[in-house]
């Protein structure tokens, strides 16, 4: 694909997907949309990728909605994404209810680091929360700023943020729409860690070192899995699956090289 919106490289098992339009601080568009998925697709299949991170280019990670589409939609008497092409579709066929927009990131097999860079609302914010851990530059400014608009949480939101912050919070965020600041957004739990903004590309790059080279792939994989499946059952049936998996990991060739590597007090080659 030709990438206009977006960037896409690999380096040190790490794929990282940034968000090119910084003169509009990285506003979502159906051409984003279309490339970010292709290229976690491709991050999805490539062999030699472990990690991928999302950040943003310029000042923003993404100010949301692009203001021009959104008054385009009055136009068109409705919401109208713009995509005139096929989606790739990376994290389809794990569940059924994970083969929708954003929802794919519960079927990837690797982890998603997102480095919030500069603001992050609406889609913005729910493409932030949709990555599994989140690290933020100082002094980033976040909003779901649907209600400054008259629209609903965008894409699952309102499932999602009660989730990863506890029902009372997010309901207040969601409610108010109201502006807040990474240094909150930590206070909250939803954003791990907060790094000056020179710090933080640096910072998000050592963790997802650790996670590439001192992680067992299949363990991210099958990890990742349990804890978004959980989601939907009970803590009987997670018990049920944790031993399945377990005892099939256990006959795997990363086990063995894990064990082997704390016999021997070394770092595991994965």
């Amino acid at each position: 694909m030709d990438l206009k919106a977006t960037t896409y490289a690999v380096e040190n098992r790490v794929a990282t997907i940034t968000l090119n339009r910084p003169h509009r601080l990285n506003a979502w568009t159906g051409r984003m949309h279309t490339e970010y998925r292709w290229c976690i697709d491709r991050a999805e299949r490539d062999g030699d990728v472990r990690v991928i991170v999302v950040t943003g280019a310029g000042r923003g990670f993404c100010a949301g909605a692009d203001s021009q589409a959104l008054e385009g939609h009055i136009e068109k008497g409705g919401y109208d994404a713009g995509i005139r092409e096929p989606l790739a579709n990376p994290g389809y066929g794990v569940r059924p209810e994970f083969d929708t927009n954003f929802a794919f990131h519960f079927g990837l097999t690797k982890p998603v680091i997102a480095a919030i860079n500069g603001p992050a609302a609406g889609v913005g914010l729910v493409l932030a929360c949709f990555a599994d851990i989140r690290f933020a530059a100082s002094g980033a400014k976040l909003t779901t700023a649907h209600g400054r608009l008259g629209l609903p949480a965008e894409f699952g939101l309102s499932w999602l943020l009660p989730r990863l912050i506890g029902l009372s919070r997010a309901q207040e965020i969601l409610v108010s729409s109201r502006v807040f600041f990474s240094e909150e957004a930590a206070e909250l739990g939803l954003v791990h860690k907060v790094l000056p903004p020179p710090d933080l590309l640096p910072a998000v790059y050592a963790y997802a070192a650790t996670l590439a080279y001192a992680v067992a792939p299949s363990s991210m994989r099958v990890t990742r899995q349990q804890v978004y499946t959980d989601l939907h059952r009970d803590v009987g049936s997670s018990v049920v699956e944790s031993e399945l998996l377990l005892n099939q990991l256990m006959r795997g060739a990363e086990y063995k090289e894990g064990v082997r590597a704390l016999l021997e007090k070394r770092e595991p080659n994965f």
